[in-house]
């Protein structure tokens, strides 16, 4: 690799219609904003990473109004999908596919000097994320392609840190595919897990991986409200920088007045949560 490469992570864009009831803030005119501020990185970044939830309907228009305000920047870019995304809407409007639209969107490449691979966490219908089997062994395969290269995961839901299942399942990838990730992410060179979708920035080292996630582009969690989640106005996107000694990672916030969005009670969340996790493991036991 180079000695050293530079990427943005954009994530939570939620791009959608001005009407959307749900969107409950400007994501084109932060993205905008956030674009304008992007053109000020000298030198300018080799890729940009934008780890899901890239809409917030998951229309084929939304993913072609990103397509249009992205590409512009003439650098390569990662897309991962998320929770608000949907498959078929991101491969008609963003791939131009037609076929085999249901498919998880697993992919790879190398991206000056840094292998990246990109998986897709997904559930339909759910707030949580999740691995299958054919990814795992997709997954597989890739760890073992470009051995001299680091690589960096891009995911849109972290994987769940601790050593047992926690309460709030709807803000990772299930415990059991979080397990069989760590161990088999063990013995190669991760720089990073880049994540999104919880709208805050957060860092962790998960058995001696960092994990990166961020705050996004559409609102950020009120983290020190602990009996409801709480969504206020803010945004930042992120500057990373791999070196063969590891990956650095600066945040840029943009300006804001912290006013609140939204609330959702966390017994909804956990409830939800649930009732995808008993689907998973039904659907598992069918197969």
């Amino acid at each position: 690799m180079a000695q050293e490469t530079t990427f943005v992570h954009l994530t939570d864009l939620h791009i959608g219609r001005s009407d959307d009831p749900h969107l409950h803030s400007d994501t084109t005119a932060t993205l905008q904003a956030v674009l304008a501020e992007l053109k000020r990185i000298t030198p300018a970044p080799d890729f940009i990473v934008a780890s899901g939830d890239l809409t917030n309907a998951g229309d084929a228009e939304s993913y072609r109004a990103l397509k249009a305000m992205l590409e512009p920047l003439g650098l390569p870019i990662v897309y991962a999908i998320g929770n608000h995304d949907t498959r078929e809407g991101f491969y008609e409007g963003m791939l131009g596919r037609t076929e085999d639209l249901a498919a998880s969107y697993d992919h790879d490449q190398v991206l000056a000097g840094v292998h990246v691979i990109t998986l897709d966490s997904t559930v339909p219908g759910a707030i949580g994320g999740a691995l299958e089997p054919a990814q795992f062994a997709w997954l597989e395969g890739r760890l073992a392609d470009h051995p001299v290269l680091p690589k960096l995961i891009v995911v849109h839901h972290a994987p769940m840190l601790g050593d047992a299942p926690d309460d709030t399942p709807w803000r990772a990838i299930r415990f059991e595919d979080s397990q069989r990730l760590a161990g088999m992410l063990k013995g190669h060179d991760i720089k990073g897990i880049i994540s999104g979708h919880i709208h805050h920035d957060r860092f962790s080292v998960w058995h001696g991986i960092p994990i990166v996630v961020g705050l996004g582009q559409h609102a950020a969690t009120d983290i020190l409200a602990t009996d409801e989640l709480r969504m206020v106005r803010g945004a930042s996107f992120g500057i990373g920088t791999i070196r063969p000694s590891g990956l650095t990672m600066a945040l840029v916030p943009m300006p804001s007045d912290r006013a609140l969005l939204n609330v959702y009670p966390f017994a909804m969340l956990r409830e939800r949560a649930m009732a995808n996790d008993a689907a998973l493991v039904s659907a598992g036991a069918a197969e």
